[in-house]
């Protein structure tokens, strides 16, 4: 019996070691669960502290416009712009702290500004692209949605008016001579409508409204369509005055201060309201306007950047022509660059550019 009990105690102690065996393995087995998961917690630690390394800062960006609208209408229409462009660059690992809108007050102040490097990005015409092209490199070409006219018969955008857009997008687009409501800007629609040839003397008797000497639309392109129909050229007007931007272009046509202003196809889009609201007139845009002339077709407006400024390198320009065609598949970004009659972006070739090019050498053999 006494043998038995002490088989038994002796049993119950085997038990309980291996018991305590067990448990003391379960117990070594723990620290080890927590040196992984400290160890996997100062990898994520790492990556943040990498990811945060890694990302450029920027203390302030400078975006220029050229005047071809309204500069109130414009720094309005593009405030969200700054929002949009810091988000799409912080995804690129570049910390924005500041987006700075300016409109020049010339379409050459823009280019200068650029070239000293005042302005990073500037958002200008292939003409004041090519001009200024030694202080600033283009990244993106503007696509637009075409127009329901396109045609290089003056008459074929009278008879088929009002111009509408199109879901077509291209990549060009047409300068356009138009008359307006005074007596001397009728005659000459008159005689277009008619299937008559304008003379010289029909267009140098009347008053011209141009934009400055780099605007592809509102100089260069009418400049060449009058040497290629009259061997003149825009210093060859008697009457030709110019103006600051396009709305106060149509505001003078209104007025009947100016006879025919130059323009892009088809502003008077952009004016339509104003016509009546602003500019003063009871009658229709359409109803009062005509076109005279058409150029060929000009390449579309640039998103160039600066050759000087501080914060452009390679890497840079990569990460704003991403961020600028991300900008512009969205809704919110269409909304903003429609104010240039933007609606997307596609990236561009110095090459692309070579007609302007073409088109500023001649300018300056007339000159």
């Amino acid at each position: 019996m006494k043998r038995l009990f002490a088989m038994m105690i002796a049993g119950t102690s085997m038990v309980a070691m291996l018991a305590g065996c067990g448990a003391k393995t379960t117990e070594t087995a723990e620290p080890a669960e927590t040196e992984a998961t400290a160890t996997e917690a100062t990898e994520a630690e790492a990556e943040v502290t990498d990811a945060a390394a890694e990302t450029v800062k920027i203390d302030k960006l400078t975006i220029g416009f050229v005047p071809s609208r309204e500069p109130d209408e414009i720094v309005t229409a593009t405030e969200p712009l700054k929002e949009l462009l810091t988000a799409e660059l912080a995804t690129q690992g570049y910390e924005v702290g500041e987006v700075d809108i300016t409109v020049g007050t010339s379409y050459e102040a823009v280019g200068e500004g650029l070239s000293a490097g005042t302005i990073d990005i500037g958002l200008i015409p292939g003409g004041t692209y090519v001009l200024y092209e030694d202080g600033c490199d283009v990244l993106l070409t503007a696509t637009r949605d075409g127009l329901s006219i396109e045609s290089p018969d003056a008459k074929v955008w009278n008879d088929e008016k009002p111009t509408a857009p199109t879901e077509e997008q291209v990549t060009f687009y047409r300068g356009l001579i138009i008359a307006g409501p005074s007596e001397a800007g009728q005659a000459v629609a008159a005689k277009v409508n008619n299937g008559e040839e304008l003379t010289w003397e029909d267009l140098d008797g009347l008053n011209w409204s141009v934009m400055n000497s780099s605007s592809s639309a509102g100089y260069i392109y009418p400049s060449l369509w009058l040497q290629a129909n009259y061997d003149k050229h825009i210093t060859d007007l008697s009457h030709a005055v110019q103006a600051d931007s396009y709305g106060n272009a149509f505001a003078r046509l209104a007025s009947g201060q100016i006879d025919v202003l130059c323009c892009y196809a088809d502003a008077r889009r952009d004016n339509e309201d104003k016509w009546t609201s602003d500019y003063g007139r009871t009658e229709s845009i359409w109803d009062e306007t005509n076109v005279i002339g058409v150029t060929d077709g000009i390449y579309n407006d640039t998103i160039s950047v600066s050759k000087t400024s501080p914060v452009m390198d390679d890497a840079f320009k990569a990460a704003l022509s991403k961020a600028f065609i991300n900008i512009g598949n969205t809704d919110a970004g269409k909304e903003v660059i429609a104010i240039y009659n933007h609606n997307g972006y596609v990236e561009a070739n110095s090459a692309d550019y070579e007609s302007e090019r073409a088109a500023q050498e001649l300018i300056k053999s007339m000159n």
